[in-house]
């Protein structure tokens, strides 16, 4: 283990002169997301078209909706993490949430335009999301060593948004053939869906692989010298939901992360703004996705690898200011073709700088043994801060205006990387490479 080479329980081994493969689960798991990703973002792209100007929705309406999408299955995180965890079953608990995303596409289809029901498949849609998340971020960081998982983590995003790149094209091209027939995007997307259920039955190592990583030192034993065994003994329930805030680093992520959350506008709303600024015929909306996921594309790799050899913290709190400074361009007296390059490629730093880089901050802080259940927390207080930034900039649109709006989030934003600046704890640096963050 970690302790014998380097007399530190959470050091990760010496780095050796060649570069390291990604390994098969990640490699595994993102051929798994960019499948599903194709079929989620077939759905994402049209939404906001579908609700907000087809059926007719008010941003408020847009917003609560949208804030369930990112924040209402803030339970359902916790008990997928915690299940994964307490029998080991991170495949099957994942592979359950990946199929119900998948039968939330057919929800979509029989709701013929009815509100309600647009709601309950988009709930079941977030809930399979929320099951499925972090015991998948788990695999992967039980699957490679500490100091890789920004790469890991970055490889996998990286698969993953090819899919979403592929998923609005996807919808377009339907909506073209098809003259606007929402319910040709909704069976192909589940079409896709249950593909991507068959591909993690098939390719994604179970539970004997993650163990194998435990005891072969690949990055499990490196949550802070916890529990070795991934697969703790029953105990009461919300003792091991709440049992990563006895960590203060663990808490003071917490912290940021439910900060910055709070002031992150849903993409669907700076779309939407897009659409409205540039006056864009609907049949082009799908296409403005593909900016952003172009960008994180692109940046995911090297973003991960950066955060690997300079710490984690820096590159997070650098999306966050990437994603203020779009804010800033929407409302700047800019050429408009500008600011539609300039926020889209801003929106894939954003992502490419924070999303798989929280998953690695985080990871090793956390026992091997409760890790699904850790990064579950960290999801769910992001994802409910996200639900209500996208519900309290629906209402200030509908009451103040877009401007003042996205004015006030802007504000908010700013004051949030202050103090995430002063919360956020500093990683420990990677091996060889002592240009990087002090541990605080």
């Amino acid at each position: 283990m970690y302790l014998a080479t380097t007399g530190r329980p959470d050091a990760p081994p010496p780095r050796t002169g060649a570069r390291r493969r990604v390994g098969g689960t990640v490699l595994a798991l993102g051929t798994v997301s960019l499948v599903t990703d194709i079929s989620s973002e077939m759905v994402t792209a049209v939404l906001p078209v579908y609700l907000v100007l087809g059926l007719g929705l008010s941003p408020l309406q847009f917003g609560f909706l949208d804030g369930l999408l990112n924040g209402a299955t803030a339970l359902v995180r916790l008990l997928g993490g915690h299940a994964a965890d307490r029998g080991g079953r991170h495949k099957r608990v994942a592979g359950i949430g990946y199929a119900l995303s998948a039968c939330s596409r057919l929800g979509l289809l029989l709701a013929v335009g009815a509100t309600g029901w647009i709601a309950a498949a988009l709930a079941g849609d977030r809930l399979g999301k929320g099951i499925r998340t972090a015991p998948r971020d788990a695999l992967i960081t039980l699957s490679c060593p500490p100091e890789d998982l920004g790469r890991a983590f970055g490889v996998h995003r990286a698969m993953d948004t090819t899919g979403a790149l592929l998923g609005p094209l996807a919808a377009f091209a339907l909506l073209w053939a098809t003259a606007d027939a929402y319910d040709a995007v909704f069976v192909v997307s589940f079409c896709f869906g249950v593909l991507g259920v068959l591909l993690l039955a098939v390719l994604v190592p179970g539970r004997a692989a993650a163990d194998a990583g435990t005891s072969a030192g690949g990055g499990a034993s490196a949550g802070g010298g916890a529990a070795r065994d991934p697969r703790p003994k029953a105990a009461p329930l919300l003792a091991p939901l709440l049992s990563p805030l006895r960590s203060a680093p663990v808490r003071r992520i917490l912290g940021a992360t439910a900060l910055l959350g709070a002031f992150t506008v849903g993409d669907a709303f700076v779309y939407l703004l897009l659409q409205r600024r540039l006056d864009l015929a609907v049949t082009w909306f799908p296409f403005l996705p593909l900016g952003a996921a172009a960008g994180y594309l692109l940046l995911a790799v090297p973003a991960g690898r950066l955060a690997d050899r300079i710490g984690r913290r820096r590159p997070f709190l650098y999306g966050h200011g990437a994603l203020l400074l779009a804010y800033v361009l929407l409302l700047a007296p800019a050429p408009d073709l500008l600011v539609l390059g300039l926020v889209l490629g801003l929106l894939g730093v954003f992502y490419a700088a924070t999303d798989g880089v929280l998953m690695a901050l985080t990871g090793p802080l956390l026992p091997a043994g409760r890790r699904a259940s850790g990064l579950a927390l960290v999801q769910t207080v992001q994802a409910l801060a996200r639900l209500l930034a996208a519900t309290g900039f629906g209402a200030a649109w509908t009451v103040w205006g877009p401007s003042t709006a996205l004015a006030l989030a802007a504000a908010g934003l700013s004051a949030a990387l202050a103090g995430a600046g002063f919360l956020l704890p500093a990683a420990p640096p990677a091996e060889g490479h002592p240009s990087s963050e002090r541990p605080s």
